[in-house]
């Protein structure tokens, strides 16, 4: 009976305490969704339930073994999930206090609708050209994480994104075509940008810098990016440090219209 009167006995600090526990909960579990660090967040979370239920069972062998594998295993949670703890130290570190509309984005489900302000169609539409042309092209779109560290990098601008405008900026002559743009808010903040390029040998050696470096960039922050082959005319689209597989133009457009929002 004593028991179901702690239980009971909640006080603000504790609805605090639970509120905070599951938002942290909320946003591992963002990082990691879709990746293979799913499955082993999965299986930590399994071993630690069972040692929780040994424990309180009184069963001192099997408690000891897997509280034992739980304060060793720390290191090694360390290195398998060093790229989702990096990203979240990213995210927290980056987070832009002044534009609410970032910082409100994790709780966008309590919006009936959410407007996307960046012009998917006309980017699209400018890769669409630049893949019958086979023109090269890499656009980064930031999301939550501040990007401002890889803008550095290029050549700041403040460009309202339209169709010409991106197919001027990648046309072959044009001095600003060479490496990655950054578009916020309809905004091209910068062009020219150098990301980090992704040295994985099991990536296809069909595919060159341009995808590397989306690969790159996509794994390392929560920004999406889209890459037009110089070779073949493809457009492929990355997220998380991963090709996302689309039917046609029209889905790609929800796709990234939904990653955004």
């Amino acid at each position: 009976m004593e028991i179901f009167k702690d239980v009971l006995n909640f006080s603000v600090v504790d609805i605090i305490d639970v509120i905070l526990v599951a938002l942290l909960l909320y946003y591992i579990y963002k990082l990691i969704k879709g990746t293979v660090a799913i499955n082993i967040f999965i299986g930590i979370i399994i071993i630690y339930l069972v040692w929780k239920l040994t424990d309180f069972l009184d069963m001192e062998l099997l408690s000891s073994i897997f509280g034992g594998f739980m304060k060793v295993g720390i290191i090694a949670l360390i290195v398998v999930f060093q790229p989702e703890i990096r990203k979240f130290l990213l995210m927290v570190g980056s987070t832009n206090f002044k534009g609410r509309r970032k910082f409100l984005r994790p709780f966008s489900f309590l919006k009936t609708e959410t407007v996307v302000s960046t012009d998917v169609e006309a980017i699209i539409s400018a890769c669409n050209k630049m893949a019958m042309s086979k023109t090269g092209a890499l656009i980064v779109f930031e999301r939550n994480n501040n990007l401002d560290f890889l803008s550095s990098s290029g050549d700041e601008m403040n460009i309202k994104v339209t169709q010409p405008i991106i197919e001027s900026i990648f046309f072959k002559n044009s001095p600003l075509h060479d490496g990655a743009i950054i578009i916020d808010n309809n905004i091209v903040k910068a062009t020219r940008v150098i990301l980090p390029v992704n040295n994985d040998k099991n990536i296809p050696h069909r595919f060159g810098l341009r995808h590397r470096a989306a690969i790159g960039v996509t794994e390392k922050t929560d920004a999406l990016a889209l890459v037009v082959s110089e070779e073949t005319g493809h457009i492929s689209y990355f997220k998380d440090g991963e090709f996302v597989v689309f039917d046609d133009t029209t889905e790609l457009i929800s796709l990234i219209k939904e990653d955004l929002a």
